[in-house]
């Protein structure tokens, strides 16, 4: 029986006991010994223990059969002792019937007993002394596992209370082991950790599937800090396997979960740093870059964040280094400069975009009223933000109860020494504080954002510049020719790409004649922009010189390649530790072209740019085939000429590569679109630019684009007066009775008399130093130009003669009566000309007195 239990009244109920009872590990056997000292009763459990059934044992003598032989004498005295009523307990081998040797050891107890007739008899309880030296054994090892176990131990009964704590269960949570049965986890844990507890012990009883690291988190009495424990549950069963209770094993695993979690923070930090690498400063734009670092921030490191910039680093103000953020710069106020807010991001549900990072009353960062994104601002001097802008320190401000940040990190935005603005890392409530580990990271984040955005603003300066000097050296509105309408268009890139070096210029040369240039320096930034105005100066001095177009190119390539020539001296020491270094290579392409209206013929050199396109009247648009050359800067070849008459109402482009080149679409394709765009080149000739901007995808931004368009319309004959004249002295007179009565047909009677005189110079001029026939040529356009042609070579001079020469101021002369006059070399020889601006309605203003002594 397992226990006898007792009802309300006090009566005792039988209960019997359960299978795997007690007496089943410590193997109690019984039988009786009669009057006679026979066995009289043999029990079942009798028959297990020494092997004997109970036909075999009853009415044998107990000690013959079971004792060995050297102990049988002892044995029958003991028997006899115990017939004549005494009690006796005791160790007694024995051996199996028919074995010599003892089969074991047995603790006996035998109780002397009355038969009905009232004769002496015994009662033996036999017990197998190996099951409970087993027993001995067990329960020690037992007791030293529960009570010396390093980790908490707890027995759960049935019922889930306490039924058995270890000391050191006790130590940690105060006591003594034995006060603890009884508990429950309720008494140890908050509810919802205890409700999981609870939970975890009922299936682990009902399932019997144990429950391997249960990380529960608490503190224990009388402690503040939070304490994380593994726990190990598993089922406990009698021998005969029913459950009993539920056995716990308790590690505490805080400085492992301390560890785990910086190791974690570790990595998280790593990865947000190579993400900000990855993320930020992928754009040149200020706000842009601000909004790419909330990206990388929120939600991974903080759950709320703002960046605000000076406001005069985004209007383009200059300031010096490393004063942005101190009090004594002009317009500070009370401690602080002007800023804008440019970014905000919240991880957190319901929040307003409207923000000031929920911790304005404390800090004064601004104030109690919102900043909106956009909005200019400032902080009170004596507020944390203001504090961390004037010194470039890091601030950490903790949030009350009532704000919405739980601690907000304040992080001067540093770059080279200067603060561009500053950025709020917050972390809501519900979210770990910061600590020295996140402060770390949130200085290495607001840092790798300053760069981007000083090299932002860096860039912007520059690149507003190099647009400046771009747009600077375009020809300013829509230039004018003889005998050409021309119409021009310049987009540049996108803030996104660097200024080009794409140009175009339209140069006036003599007779009435014109230089159309386009060109395009490889590279971008100031530094092409620089390069490209040095070309097109060079262009405009080489083009008043009258060259053929091909020697212009051939000297514009001399002055590339002297642009990457290599660096001075002084400055090679400088870099003596790197060797000899070359300065930027410039390569740069062009075409350089020039139109005579009287011909109508245009004159093309190549230097690797573009072909030029032609568009005739009723026909397609193709292009010209003018060999393409090398590029400006490469040396060593020779560029070729190409003569193109062109009739009148052609158009000619020139173009740059932007406009029909890009990522999206082959060269090849850009060309037939462009050409297919000038399919009616009747339109003015403004429409016929929009057309072509309109149609060919110019929006991408991937490069600057320059549009050069002219209409061909040439100059009238009858604005024409061309003559041969001998080489005799009569040409001189005849000259000026060819150019009376040619300004007589054009009604310019007020240049006659200027006209005459400067002519007679001129053909003066050829007949005594020049050779061959002499040609004179008059040409009426928005102004009046003279041409003297001779076959010389020697190009006049113009000096200040001596107060006795009673010559040489011929050229003096012409140069104080016209408006410009020159030379230049033609294939068969010189042009010297003269012009002179059309009569405006009056007469032709005379020399004065003080002019014409100026020349004696």
């Amino acid at each position: 029986m397992s226990e006898i239990p007792e009802t309300a009244s006090g009566g005792v109920v039988w209960q019997s006991s359960p299978p795997g009872s007690i007496y089943d590990h410590i193997r109690v056997a019984s039988f009786s010994i009669g009057p006679d000292g026979l066995v009289e009763q043999w029990s079942r459990r009798a028959v297990d223990l020494f092997g004997v059934s109970a036909e075999e044992a009853r009415g044998k003598d107990p000690v013959e059969v079971f004792m060995p032989a050297d102990l049988r004498e002892r044995g029958h005295r003991r028997v006899k002792e115990i017939l004549d009523g005494k009690e006796w307990t005791g160790l007694v081998p024995f051996r199996v019937p028919g074995e010599e040797r003892p089969h074991g050891v047995a603790e006996m107890y035998v109780m002397p007993t009355e038969t009905e007739a009232g004769e002496r008899a015994a009662l033996c309880i036999v017990v197998d002394v190996r099951a409970l030296r087993r027993i001995e054994t067990d329960l020690a090892a037992s007791q030293a596992i529960f009570g010396q176990s390093p980790f908490g131990f707890l027995l759960f009964d049935t019922d889930l209370t306490v039924r058995r704590a270890n000391r050191r269960f006790a130590t940690v949570f105060g006591g003594d082991a034995d006060d603890h049965r009884g508990r429950t986890v309720h008494d140890y844990l908050g509810r919802p950790e205890a409700e999981r507890m609870t939970t975890a012990l009922r299936k682990v009883l009902e399932t019997g599937e144990s429950v391997t690291d249960l990380r529960i988190v608490g503190a224990a009495p009388g402690a503040r800090d939070r304490r994380h424990w593994s726990i190990n549950l598993y089922r406990v069963h009698s021998g005969s396997g029913r459950p009993i209770g539920v056995a716990g094993l308790g590690i505490d695993v805080t400085r492992r979960h301390n560890a785990a979690r910086e190791a974690a923070s570790a990595r998280r930090n790593l990865a947000l740093l190579n993400q900000a690498g990855a993320r930020i400063g992928n754009s040149l734009d200020l706000e842009a870059t601000a909004r790419e670092l909330l990206d990388v921030a929120v939600p991974g490191f903080c759950d709320l964040a703002s960046v605000d910039l000076y406001q005069g680093l985004l209007t383009g103000d200059e300031a010096p280094p490393g004063r942005w953020g101190s009090s004594h710069d002009v317009g500070y106020g009370a401690g602080s400069a002007e800023l804008r807010r440019v970014a905000f991001a919240s991880a957190v549900a319901d929040t307003p975009r409207r923000t000031d990072g929920g911790h304005a009353r404390d800090t004064g960062c601004p104030g109690t009223v919102p900043i909106e994104v956009g909005a200019v601002h400032r902080y009170p001097f004596n507020s944390p933000c203001a504090g961390a802008l004037r010194t470039g320190r890091i601030r950490t401000v903790h949030g009350d109860d009532g704000d919405l940040a739980r601690s907000t990190l304040v992080v001067p935005m540093t770059a080279h020494d200067t603060v561009v603005g500053l950025v709020q890392f917050s972390r809501a409530k519900g979210s770990e504080p910061f600590g020295e580990r996140d402060r770390a990271l949130a200085v290495e984040l607001a840092a790798r954002a300053a760069v981007c955005i000083d090299n932002a603003r860096l860039y912007r300066r520059e690149h507003e510049r190099a647009l400046i000097l771009q747009r600077s050296l375009l020809p300013p509105g829509d230039p004018e020719a003889a005998g050409l309408d021309i119409a021009c268009r310049y987009l540049p890139g996108t803030d996104a790409t660097e200024v080009g070096g794409d140009w175009f210029d339209v140069i006036e040369l003599p007779g009435h004649r014109t230089a159309l240039v386009i060109g395009d320096v490889m590279g971008r930034g100031l530094r092409a922009a620089v390069a490209m105005g040095e070309l097109r100066t060079a262009v405009r001095t080489l083009a008043q010189l009258d060259l053929e177009p091909a020697e212009v190119l051939s000297h514009l390539d001399e002055i590339a390649r002297g642009l990457g020539a290599p660096i001075g001296a002084q400055q090679s020491r400088a870099h003596k530790n790197r060797g000899p270094e070359l300065a930027e290579v410039y390569l740069a392409t062009c075409v350089y072209a020039v139109y005579d209206p009287v011909t109508r013929r245009c004159t093309f050199a190549n230097a690797g740019h573009l072909p030029p396109v032609l568009v005739e009247p009723g026909e397609e648009a193709r292009l010209l085939p003018v060999p393409p050359g090398m590029p400006l800067g490469v040396g060593g070849e020779p560029f070729e000429e190409v003569e193109v008459e062109i009739p009148e109402g052609a158009l000619l482009a020139l173009y740059t590569d932007g406009l029909v080149e890009s990522r999206d679409h082959p060269l090849d394709e850009g060309l037939s679109a462009f050409r297919r765009a000038l399919t009616d080149p009747s339109r003015p000739l403004e429409d016929v630019c929009d057309r072509v901007l309109g149609s060919l995808n110019t929006g991408h931004g991937e490069d600057d684009i320059a549009l050069l368009m002219a209409r061909i319309q040439g100059l009238p004959a009858e604005a024409v007066g061309d003559w041969r004249l001998p080489r005799e002295p009569r040409s001189v007179g005849r000259a000026r009775e060819l150019a009376r009565a040619q300004l007589a047909a054009w009604s310019l009677e007020p240049l006659v008399d200027t006209v005459e005189l400067l002519v007679s110079e001129l053909v003066t001029n050829a007949l005594r130093y020049g050779e061959g026939e002499i040609r004179l040529r008059l040409l009426r356009d928005r102004t009046l130009v003279c041409e003297v042609w001779d076959a010389g070579l020697v190009q006049p001079r113009r000096r200040r003669a001596k107060d006795t020469d009673e010559g040489g101021r011929g050229l003096q002369l012409v140069g104080l009566l016209s408006s410009s006059w020159g030379s230049r070399r033609t294939p068969r020889g010189k042009t010297v000309w003269f012009e002179l601006a059309l009569p405006e309605g009056g007469e032709a203003a005379e020399p004065t007195v003080e002019q014409l002594l100026s020349m004696f």
